[in-house]
Order: structure tokens, then C-alpha cells, then sequence
């Protein structure tokens, strides 16, 4: 009777670590839900050339602390926050549409900020947009 308890127990526990371990080790983010307005948002800057560098300006400014030099989640500040870094480098980032990465990008969520007030200008948003999918 002890021997089948032990068991039972180690079973149990054994299963607990099992699930717990693929539920919090997923570095998976959580579905982002887009409007349909923005997924079908056309970028208006899509062609635009960017002689200025505004893009990679406004990004090293306001994004390149979280989401690193070349986009792959790993700047300074993202060890600190709990929310998985998307990698602008995958494909499964680069395979939306812009207007989904503007709707992400200026309205956020959860520890993503929103940067609708911080960057005004529209052309502005658009060549970070550029920038970020061509990195």
C-alpha cells in the first residue's frame, strides 16, 4: 500500500512538472487579434525611399531598447519585461501585413506601448513599418 501511494504521488508529480514546464517554457506570443481594418490597411509609404533614415531613426529611439539593434528581441531592456520579444527577423513576423504591424506597433498591448502619441507624424509610422521588415 506505501509502495503504490509513493508511486501515485510521484506520478502526479512528475505529470505537474511535465505540464507546467510546456505551458510556461513556450516562447510563443499569445494571438495578437488585428482588426480587419488594419489587416487590409495598404501602406502608403510602402515604395517610399527613405534618404533621410527616418525609420531607423525613430526605431533606434523608441524601439531598440526591447527589441535589439537588428530586431531580434534582444535589447537591453528585454530581460526585464515578461512579455515574449517578437523577432522582426522571422518570417512569421515578416509575413504580416503592414497594417497589422502598424496596428501593433502604435496601438500596443500588455508591456508593448502604444507610440500613436509619441510618433505623430504618419509618414514617420510608415517607414518604421519599412524599416523593421527589412531587417
Amino acid at each position: 500500500m506505501k509502495k503504490q501511494a509513493i508511486w501515485i504521488a510521484g506520478a502526479f508529480f512528475g505529470g505537474f512538472i511535465l505540464l507546467s514546464m510546456t505551458t510556461f517554457t513556450s516562447n510563443d506570443q499569445e494571438k495578437w487579434d488585428v482588426p480587419a481594418k488594419y489587416q487590409k490597411m495598404v501602406n502608403p509609404y510602402a515604395d517610399a525611399a527613405d534618404d533621410e533614415n527616418i525609420g531607423r531613426i525613430v526605431y533606434a529611439k523608441h524601439c531598440k531598447s526591447c527589441h535589439g539593434s537588428k530586431g531580434k528581441g534582444d535589447g537591453t531592456k528585454a530581460k526585464s519585461i515578461d512579455t515574449p520579444m517578437g523577432d522582426f527577423t522571422d518570417d512569421s513576423f515578416k509575413n504580416q501585413t503592414d497594417g497589422a504591424l502598424y496596428y501593433k506597433t502604435y496601438f500596443g498591448r500588455d508591456d508593448m506601448p502604444s507610440f500613436d502619441k509619441k510618433i505623430t507624424a504618419e509618414e514617420d509610422k510608415w517607414l518604421v513599418i519599412n524599416y523593421i521588415k527589412n531587417l
